[in-house]
């Protein structure tokens, strides 16, 4: 029997997560600097080299001074150039994807509506168990802490805590 590929191994190991600057939730070294060097070697885009090359600025006060967070680290932003070009390619997905939607709603109407209809069938017994369980669990919240009011007012007073204990 073959003994299987290191790089399949690989797969199966706990790997570190390397954390890096995300924009938009997606990493900035490792898909949108490679991304946008090769939007700009078709011309597509025209972001300067220095965006490229220091893609992480520290960002300043308007005063001019260096901005620190409130823990006392000092902050930093993206070059707004990457940024602005996120930004923009950010306001066009979402902008494709309503086209999207609004074409195959219109197109096919009755197959949209079919699919809403089953969805929102398919997802009332989930809305009415997740209500159901919030309902729940709010009741026993309100129930503790009425219990927790109860006994420090017991802890309070003496006659309290002979009432508890008549009770």
């Amino acid at each position: 029997m073959k003994e299987t590929p290191n790089y399949i191994k690989s797969l199966l190991l706990p790997n570190p997560k390397t954390t890096g600057r995300r924009v938009w939730s997606i990493d900035l070294e490792t898909v949108w600097l490679p991304f946008l060097t090769a939007t700009n070697t078709m011309g597509d885009t025209a972001i300067p080299s220095d965006a490229l090359g220091a893609p992480i600025r520290l960002a300043f006060d308007k005063d001019g001074s260096v901005k620190f967070s409130k823990t006392g680290r000092p902050v930093s932003r993206v070059a707004k150039p990457i940024s602005d070009n996120v930004t923009l390619i950010r306001q066009n997905f979402v902008a494709n994807l309503q086209q999207y939607t609004e074409q195959v709603a219109t197109d096919r109407q009755k197959d949209y509506a079919k699919q809403v209809e089953m969805a929102t069938i398919a997802g009332k017994p989930i809305i009415a168990h997740d209500r159901a369980e919030l309902d729940k669990a709010i009741q026993l919240q309100l129930e503790e802490a009425m219990r927790q009011a109860q006994l420090e007012e017991a802890e309070a007073t003496p006659e309290a805590k002979r009432e508890l204990v008549t009770a």
